[in-house]
């Protein structure tokens, strides 16, 4: 049987890189993999890291139907991976989609996102992943006090911090990894 991976990280720490990179692995074996990421991140259609690389993609929209999605594209030619980058903004319907791909299609399932917002709370689809995926790995990156940074804070324009907000900024250069304390520090001066 087929499993359903997640693969999370704070911002900046190489997730699309490793994704494309195993897409990649696969390809270059003959085989066959799909590539989809969310519509809220990736406008162009299209997956890319920090690194440069890059791989057309298709776009899940908030009423996709992800199973539905791979269902055709398996039909087309067997699929032996998918793939699914910005993982953090699907629905849980849709992350309960994905592991039906891995349980009723037998096909692998390799999710990438982040786990918490930049308010230190679990995203949707992240939230649905932690519960129900078979594996869990966490990618890591540092602060820059040299620690794991597992949080992130969004700046404002003034160089401080923003506490409250929308979740969601798809501006990266908005974002900086932290660890645990010093996005506790920032939020407590945030707050005041």
């Amino acid at each position: 049987m087929s499993k359903l991976y997640f693969h999370y990280a704070a911002m900046n720490a190489g997730k699309s890189t490793l994704l494309l990179q195993a897409s990649h692995n696969y390809v270059e074996r003959g085989m066959r993999t799909l590539l989809l990421t969310s519509s809220l991140y990736a406008g162009d259609s299209a997956i890319s890291s920090r690194l440069g690389l890059s791989a057309d993609a298709t776009l899940i929209e908030a009423d996709s139907d992800v199973f539905e999605i791979t269902k055709i594209e398996h039909a087309k030619g067997k699929l032996d991976c998918v793939f699914v980058d910005e993982v953090q903004f699907l629905t849980s319907a849709q992350v309960w989609q994905l592991a039906r791909i891995a349980d009723r299609l037998n096909i692998p399932v390799m999710c990438y996102g982040l786990r918490t917002d930049f308010k230190g709370e679990l995203f949707e689809g992240a939230a649905q992943l932690l519960a129900i995926a078979d594996h869990l790995r966490e990618i890591r990156t540092i602060c820059f006090c040299g620690s794991k940074a597992t949080m992130v804070v969004r700046k404002n324009a003034e160089g401080g911090v923003f506490h409250s907000g929308e979740q969601v900024d798809i501006e990266k250069s908005h974002y900086v990894s932290l660890c645990r304390k010093h996005w506790d520090d920032e939020m407590q001066r945030a707050a005041q």
